[in-house]
């Protein structure tokens, strides 16, 4: 029976789609495809012009969300409200994208240089999955407007260079997006399929894939025999794309007019007219443009001056992929261009030139990947009968953190045999055992997932918190049985415990199990962010007492009084379920306390070194 559904703006009674989508989530654009007819088509938007949707989101003063053009429009007037390039920030840490800080018109959080990023808007604090999430959004209605009818099952692709973390996040994603994602496909894989790469099981092939977008860039030889793929090597940058031949031309023109720094609104002024001359030249010799009464030029030759280093490092990281690969240029059949950057005419040169055969392009360098995953969605919606599917994980599986958190460490439908791990430490001094839960299930607390076995790693020779590292593997074997193993590394005390296939879950469960993590994605995210802000806020408070008690004597009694203040301030925070009033407070305590803390270590460090030579 099919399932319906209302949208409660118009009204309407909407049916639900079988049709499996494929989602290119771009660090510059993002596209939504699906197979019409048997072929891949990228869908435009309700002005039927463009298949791009600018991955950008804005928030007005009221906290309403904008996404895509709109958005964009938005990137002078309100910078510190307008969001881009978010997918350089998903899965990282604030000591990731320190560098990277001083490009964005918009606030990074520096609480913990270990922890994943938080974005401040206002007063409010977001985290790269929840911005993500609203680019997928938008995606998900431009699809269910064109099909007139709801969509639930997704495939997204990600550069071949994401690890674990950021393709958790990506799926997490999705899931606050309301999408059952099907599978994470690497963005190489998908652009070869694009082309029909892999789908003759009687060719055999040797492909590089060159993909140049405008914030991540990587190179991927794949090796296809019968039909399946296998990526040999990856080679890459998570931080380098068009966004550098932007910033290029930005310093180039702000060393002519001697200014290093502006007002935000100038720098993303300067930024998008930047962006301009760089598509402009891929077609005409020469660009002019004006800010205010400031005038700015570039001619093809000085453009291609100022690029060139950087595409040279794309050439350079060709070679290592090459060398890992144990390939020669000349076992290379095809190479792929992919990404709006390879639109750029020196791009395509160099790299033709080093293959020494021409790059291909003919597919729209920008639609390549999503019409790639449109391709993966369609065999995984079992419409392709003779492409063979491996068997996969149904749920995702993980365990226990602090709060009654659920870390997934091998997600829903990775394939099997599968292996993955992650590392933990302990949260009290002197812990001497740690009790490991294992959960089955897609939602964000434990107590809504299925609990499948418990072990203790017992022995673990006392150390302050935080030292021991402890490493949870979990392996699944061709037959379907799991095996979850701890190791603490600093002693090798090590323990495990065996579950067995399919754990136990009807095919009905699982069906009400998925689409239970669907309906509660948003409020399981809002409890999992409150939850993860009060932890982190119990921390903080445990270290400032501790921190104020050791250092009295060096304090001024304003640097206590504020101090305490501040700390008065967190605890009567956490006592509420305002995530962002408990990041607000986080906030203002670790800003005031930051230089106190470098007063002090640099104080104690002198008294430690008094009477000694060096």
């Amino acid at each position: 029976m099919a399932k319906i559904s209302i949208d409660l703006k118009s009204g309407k009674v909407k049916k639900q789609s079988n049709v499996v989508i494929g989602i290119d989530l771009g660090t510059t654009n993002s596209l939504v495809a699906y197979m019409k007819e048997g072929e891949p088509l990228a869908v435009k938007g309700s002005d039927g012009k463009n298949t791009l949707v600018p991955s950008i989101i804005h928030f007005n003063e009221k906290d309403r969300v904008i996404v895509g053009k709109s958005a964009k429009e938005r990137l002078v007037s309100h910078p510190e409200r307008t969001i881009y390039s978010v997918k350089r920030l998903m899965g990282k840490s604030f000591n990731d994208v320190e560098n990277f800080k001083s490009h964005l018109g918009y606030e990074i959080i520096n609480e913990d240089e270990e922890k994943l990023v938080k974005i401040k808007v206002g007063h409010r604090f977001y985290t790269p999955i929840e911005l993500s999430s609203e680019i997928l959004k938008e995606l998900k209605d431009r699809i269910e407007q064109e099909l007139d009818a709801i969509v639930t099952k997704a495939v997204i692709t990600v550069p071949a260079y994401f690890n674990d973390t950021q393709r958790q996040a990506t799926r997490d994603a999705g899931k606050l997006a309301g999408l059952d994602v099907l599978r994470i496909v690497n963005e190489p894989t998908a652009a070869s399929l694009a082309y029909g790469v892999g789908l003759d099981e009687d060719k055999d092939e040797t492909v590089a894939v060159y993909d140049l977008g405008g914030g991540t860039f990587d190179v991927s030889i794949l090796e296809i025999r019968g039909g399946i793929f296998e990526v040999l090597s990856t080679h890459g940058d998570t931080f380098l794309g068009g966004d550098d031949f932007d910033r290029a031309i930005v310093d180039h023109w702000q060393n002519r007019i001697g200014e290093k720094d502006g007002d935000k609104s100038f720098q993303q002024e300067l930024r998008l007219l930047a962006e301009t001359a760089k598509k402009s030249l891929s077609n005409q010799k020469e660009f002019k443009g004006t800010i205010g009464n400031t005038s700015f030029s570039l001619n093809t030759a000085k453009f291609n001056g100022l690029i060139q280093p950087i595409i040279q490092r794309t050439i350079d990281a060709c070679q290592k992929a090459l060398n890992d690969a144990g390939c020669k240029i000349t076992d290379i059949d095809k190479v792929i261009l992919v990404g709006g950057s390879t639109r750029t005419p020196l791009v395509k040169e160099m790299v033709s030139s080093f293959f020494g055969q021409t790059a291909f392009d003919k597919l729209n360098p920008d639609e390549v990947v999503a019409l790639g995953a449109a391709v993966q969605a369609d065999v995984l919606a079992g419409n392709q009968k003779d492409v063979l599917l491996l068997d996969v994980t149904p749920l995702s599986l993980g365990i226990e953190t602090m709060g009654g958190l659920m870390d997934v460490i091998i997600p829903r439908n990775s394939k099997i045999p599968a292996k993955a791990g992650r590392n933990y430490t302990t949260s009290v001094d002197g812990q001497k055992n740690l009790k490991v839960s294992v959960f089955q299930g897609e939602r964000d607390l434990v107590k809504d997932n299925r609990k499948l076995g418990e072990f203790i790693l017992s022995g673990i020779p006392p150390m302050p918190a935080g030292i021991p590292k402890i490493a949870i593997h979990f392996i699944i074997d061709a037959d379907g049985i799991l095996k979850v193993k701890a190791l603490e590394e600093r002693s090798g005390v090590e323990t495990s415990v065996e579950i067995r296939s399919q754990y136990g879950v009807s095919e009905e469960e699982m069906a009400l199990m998925l689409l239970e993590s669907l309906k509660n994605a948003e409020s399981d995210m809002k409890a999992r962010a409150l939850l993860e802000a009060k932890i982190e806020a119990k921390n903080v408070l445990l270290s400032a007492d501790k921190f104020m008690k050791n250092n009295k004597s060096i304090l001024s009694p304003e640097e206590m009084q504020q101090t305490q203040l501040l700390t008065l301030q967190l605890k009567v925070a956490v006592e509420g379920t305002d995530k962002d009033l408990i990041n607000d407070a986080l906030h203002q305590l670790n800003t005031y306390t930051h230089p106190l803390a470098h007063r002090a270590m640099d104080h104690n460090i002198a008294n430690a070194m008094k009477g000694k030579k060096l």
